[in-house]
């Protein structure tokens, strides 16, 4: 894609994720920012905070697990390198600890493909399954929304035991709900 179809994309799934109304009733939305290919979410992040959310963000941890930062606008990230893995944009300023999370009303998962059953394929780092697991030990029940491309909602995606599914998939050109909106 170009830089102008990526602002374009990023744009109008922005305006897709603010009409949820999920994130329209979060005080916080654990959120990431997108990194590579992945469908942008600064826009989507500069407009929560514009409301008036408290947005948290993961600094990827040692062994895999997340930490949360609070999202202060663009000036706020810091570039991480993990190693021999991709560069990640992190919140610079203090961390919060992994249970942040657990506050959260909404959390936006990244992932390469959703399929109908409403599983998420990750990237395998098994991050977002620990994020997953802490909520449901905290008995947190926070929306769990998926930002993609639409050529990446699928027919079908490998699950495991563990996997749960999300409640909806925002693409450029709309939501695809599993669960209704609580």
């Amino acid at each position: 894609m170009t830089p102008d179809d990526l602002r374009e994309t990023s744009a109008a799934l922005a305006g897709r994720a603010l009409e949820l109304p999920e994130l329209a009733r979060a005080g916080t939305v654990a959120a990431y920012v997108s990194v590579g290919s992945e469908p942008g979410t600064l826009a989507l992040l500069d407009a929560l905070r514009a409301r008036g959310v408290r947005v948290l963000l993961p600094a990827l941890l040692p062994d895999n697990d997340l930490d949360w930062g609070a999202y202060e606008g663009e000036g706020s990230l810091t570039r991480v390198q993990h190693g021999g893995r991709m560069a990640l944009f992190e919140p610079a300023g203090e961390r919060l600890g992994p249970d942040a999370v657990t506050t959260a009303g909404a959390v936006l998962l990244p992932g390469l493909a959703v399929d109908a059953r409403g599983m998420r394929l990750g990237r395998g780092g098994g991050s977002y399954d620990r994020v997953l697991a802490r909520l449901e030990r905290a008995g947190a029940h926070p929306a769990l929304v998926v930002l993609l491309y639409d050529s990446e909602v699928v027919g079908h995606v490998p699950a495991e035991p563990h996997d749960r599914p999300v409640d909806a998939v925002v693409t450029p050109s709309g939501v695809r709900r599993f669960r209704p909106a609580s």
